[in-house]
């Protein structure tokens, strides 16, 4: 199954969002009908959070008002994504089975109340979700109003729980084979941690000072391998009865609690969610951040964006709105970088509950409002684009994801609490987005020949075969950046001995770490080349590497700071500190020259962003987007899909999507 099938029962790109009826009553309902109409809504997620509607009480099934609700949407010209309640459960579950409910590293077990107020590995909760997810595809598997199947929302919570005890035991015992590896893995001579038992290991609880870092390691691959069970469950009872596709939204950019990469791999369409945690061009490169990471986890193919804000931006404590024009701007931005439409959450916004303040497509000030006048306008932007349904889009760098490494950054210990990994591959993105180029993500083991330029953000825990991988991939002709405090541990987080990185990589870098040396929190240091490092500076030797830039001041004065090598016919690049925004900027500009990647249309101003969709017939469409405050001359007129014409200029904050011959 593929994104395919959904776009050719919706006849196009999808357009819509969460739809909640139970909150509204007949005279709603009936608006609603001529306003998702006029809004060009073809698809609507329903049922997301109605469990306790779909089963007032355990084993007897309300199915009388979706059944209503779907033949009207039917009857509309909008299809479903009908979604299984799962992620949260009403209270005559909870109160019956007490044992389900989440519990806190600390051992606080929490009350219903709220959403994803549950633990996964709890045998009454998964044998409660199989069901209903079983008995939602038995009535509605071949209703004509289904085109796509959403299995639970945004998997996340953690629990600690005797539950989770007894389930974590059994994927050690999988993984690690006997107590003695298990020992050995998680280094428990130290600190007088050794196990005699397995009924002695625990989740990593709160404890009284620093935990067992493979113990948080091992925790993180087990939790998210349950999810993808758990996800697994719920979608063969969905396959039983229905041949729709199945998703579940991942949450994007910065939630991970899942190996992303794998949990992917079970979707027939990858879906995510997104929302900016900053405004104005912040907002609109995460955007960007976001669809390329989508796309790149469906292996390249077609995706969807399952929820945006119309006027969401996270800022900290507060919650910001959207500029005028940002709807269009970031929905084309996703759509640009492969997303097979857009959908939002939420068709209305609530007037009560926990989300009474989250935007939606109708605001609380109704139809007659600016946000709705958007959404329209939007809506019949995401119309006119149905012939791109299927195309994709390729990257031409790639930067380097692993969930691994990013654990490895969460456990207790490190020497600097500024090594983020999320803040590191937004970076890293950023500068190359700011260039005008497009962007893949990809693990490090996975296949990176077709990428002349290859950027490895934060890879402080470096499997043997990634470090295998890199190197032949240097050898074989591809320039790699790897910057500081790389392939400092192996996959079991354990410090690699000799100097860092791992063996294989520093025969591709040319370069051996000797030592480590965090820089105070405001500290920078200066460069021979006239940039700046902060957070981190290290003692490196090289080994056959050309110095770029060296240290100017201190005990590294002299040392190097930024080295290129030569290994095969290629070159591996190391930055041995975290560059300021403009020294970064400049680095990312010459890896680029050097590897003859330029950016997608040469010429345009900074800040106008440029991305192709290509058919496998040849077909391509060039998006344009300007988030500029003035106009900007187009290259060359062209044919403008939004509004059907030719075109010449992109107008201050524009958007262009063009036919390319």
């Amino acid at each position: 199954m593929t994104s395919r099938s959904l776009t050719d029962r919706l006849g196009g790109l999808a357009f819509g969002g969460d739809y909640n009826p139970e909150q509204w009553d007949e005279a709603v309902w009936k608006e609603d009908d001529e306003l998702m109409r006029r809004a060009g809504v073809n698809l609507a997620t329903v049922g997301v959070f109605s469990w306790v509607l779909l089963e007032p009480e355990e084993g007897r099934y309300d199915f009388a008002w979706l059944d209503a609700h779907l033949d009207r949407l039917h009857a509309n010209g909008v299809a479903v994504d009908l979604a299984t309640p799962t992620a949260s459960p009403p209270p005559w579950f909870t109160l019956a089975h007490p044992d389900a409910l989440t519990v806190r590293p600390d051992g606080t077990r929490l009350v219903h109340g709220s959403r994803d107020t549950y633990c996964l590995t709890a045998p009454a909760y998964r044998n409660a979700a199989r069901r209903i997810a079983g008995a939602l595809a038995e009535r509605y598997g071949d209703h004509p109003a289904v085109a796509l199947w959403h299995v639970h929302n945004e998997y996340a919570t953690l629990c600690y729980c005797d539950h989770t005890a007894a389930a974590f035991r059994v994927w050690l015992r999988a993984r690690h084979g006997s107590l003695d590896a298990l020992n050995e893995a998680w280094g428990t001579a130290f600190w007088s941690q050794r196990y005699g038992s397995w009924e002695q290991v625990l989740p990593p609880r709160a404890t009284n000072w620093h935990g067992n870092p493979g113990q948080h390691l091992d925790f993180r691959r087990f939790w998210s391998d349950e999810v993808v069970a758990a996800y697994r469950e719920q979608r063969d009872a969905i396959r039983a009865h229905s041949d729709r596709p199945v998703t579940t939204n991942l949450m994007l950019p910065a939630y991970q609690n899942l190996d992303l990469w794998a949990l992917a791999r079970e979707l027939d369409v990858v879906s995510c969610d997104q929302y900016p945690s900053a405004p104005g061009p912040a907002a609109a490169a995460d955007v960007a951040f976001h669809a390329d990471r989508a796309r790149s986890l469906g292996g390249g193919r077609p995706w969807l964006l399952m929820e945006q804000g119309t006027s969401t931006v996270y800022d900290g404590d507060r919650v910001l709105a959207k500029d005028p024009g940002d709807v269009l701007r970031h929905t084309l931005g996703h759509i640009a970088r492969g997303s097979e439409g857009a959908l939002f959450f939420q068709w209305r916004q609530s007037r009560a509950g926990a989300e009474t303040w989250h935007s939606a497509m109708v605001p609380h000030a109704g139809p007659d409002s600016r946000i709705f006048r958007e959404v329209t306008e939007v809506g019949e932007a995401v119309a006119r684009l149905g012939e791109l349904a299927g195309s994709t889009v390729a990257g031409s760098v790639a930067v380097l994801h692993d969930a691994d490494a990013w654990w490895a950054l969460g456990v207790d210990g490190l020497p600097s609490a500024g090594l983020d990994y999320h803040a590191a591959l937004g970076r890293a993105h950023r500068a190359l987005w700011d260039a005008g180029v497009t962007v893949d993500f990809a693990h490090p083991e996975h296949d990176l020949g077709p990428y002349p330029l290859v950027i490895a953000p934060a890879l402080f825990l470096l499997s043997d075969a990634a470090a295998e991988n890199l190197r032949r991939y240097v050898a074989g002709g591809g320039t790699l950046l790897v910057q500081h405090a790389s392939g400092y541990v192996d996959d079991r987080l354990h410090a690699r001995l000799g100097g860092y990185p791992a063996p294989a990589l520093r025969e591709a870098l040319g370069i051996r770490v000797e030592e480590y040396r965090p820089l105070r929190r405001d500290e920078r240091v200066t460069l021979s080349d006239g940039s700046h490092g902060t957070v981190w500076s290290e003692s490196l030797r090289t080994d056959g590497a050309q110095t770029l830039a060296a240290y100017t001041h201190g005990m590294l004065a002299g040392s190097p700071a930024l080295t290129r090598h030569r290994h095969g016919t290629g070159q591996g690049w190391y930055l041995s500190t975290r560059l300021d925004d403009a020294g970064h900027a400049a680095l990312v500009a010459r890896l680029l020259d050097e590897a003859g990647v330029g950016p997608e249309v040469r010429g345009l101003p900074p800040r106008v962003e440029a991305v192709t969709r290509h058919a496998a017939d040849g077909r391509r469409w060039r998006f344009l987007i300007n988030h500029r405050t003035e106009p900007v001359p187009l290259p060359e007129p062209a044919h403008d899909l939004l509004t059907d014409a030719p075109v010449s200029e992109l107008p201050p904050g524009g958007c262009v999507v063009l036919r390319i011959a």
